[in-house]
């Protein structure tokens, strides 16, 4: 087993800030990004520990939104007629959490080893590429906020699913299904963050005994685990005020236009043989 340096956190955790919450795929480029340079994977669990950066981000960006929508919960589990957006939020956020932490748990052991494939990550950044231009075309791109439902919750719920698989991107596909579904951009967006903070949270803490101390992956002192955090967080922070100022504005498919080289060149170098897929 073998150690992760104080470069590769460094380098790996500006990565996680960059790309979190773009939608080319976090896990998928540190993926890259390590057997790149360093010739090996730094694991699934250093990678969700870091993640914890970037949603303390998402907790502090949002936080007036997260304080609102957790005290409108609790005003409407007491009384029925304080029942209003925030209730049902709190009750979105819940709904649509729930497919991801049941799939996370039942397929931990292929997340974590088998998905990883290289392979894997860089065909679905060429073809999940596809999905973004489709969501951007035949999207409305109409309803607001107010127009959230519980069935946009489940739908972006499940396609937050594919964000398991390194390659695919967790705000990717929420904000993809969320254009499928007719909102805005930047509410598609907004709640996209909101739905990924119970469950990135969720899976950080979890996997902070495997980062200490994996069964595959590399090992990374607690010390690595503090300074990749706080990295991610501030360059998180910043990429979120970027996207959102992005996406009232500009296209989705910027980014597969991004996507769709970067998995090519993944393929070639694979196929020659300088990178390893596993």
């Amino acid at each position: 087993m073998t150690e992760v340096s104080w470069l590769q956190t460094i380098v790996l955790s500006i990565v996680q800030g960059l790309t979190e919450f773009l939608p080319v795929s976090s896990s998928g480029h540190l993926r890259i990004v390590s057997e790149l340079f360093w010739g090996h994977d730094a694991g699934a669990s250093f990678t969700a520990v870091v993640q914890l950066g970037t949603e303390l981000a998402v907790l502090v960006f949002f936080a007036k939104d997260i304080w609102r929508i957790i005290c409108g919960w609790f005003r409407g589990l007491a009384k029925k007629e304080e029942r209003g957006l925030d209730y049902r939020m709190g009750w979105m956020v819940i709904a649509g959490t729930i497919p991801v932490v049941v799939l996370g748990v039942l397929f931990k052991d292929a997340i974590r080893s088998s998905a990883r494939n290289l392979w894997i990550t860089a065909l679905v950044l060429v073809l999940f590429s596809f999905v973004f231009i489709a969501a951007e075309r035949y999207g409305a791109k109409k309803r607001s906020f107010e127009d959230l439902t519980m069935k946009d919750a489940l739908i972006m719920g499940l396609a937050q699913c594919l964000a398991l698989i390194p390659g695919v991107s967790r705000s990717g596909g929420t904000i993809s299904a969320g254009l499928f579904c007719g909102l805005e951009r930047e509410v598609a967006a907004r709640f996209s963050f909101l739905l990924a903070i119970p469950a990135v949270l969720g899976s950080g803490l979890f996997s902070l005994p495997d980062a200490l101390a994996p069964t595959s992956g590399q090992a990374a002192s607690g010390a690595q685990l503090i300074v990749g955090t706080i990295i991610a967080f501030v360059i998180g922070y910043a990429s979120i005020a970027w996207l959102l100022k992005f996406v009232s504005h500009h296209s989705f498919s910027w980014f597969a236009a991004y996507r769709i080289p970067v998995g090519i060149i993944v393929m070639i170098l694979l196929g020659a043989g300088i990178l390893s897929p596993l």
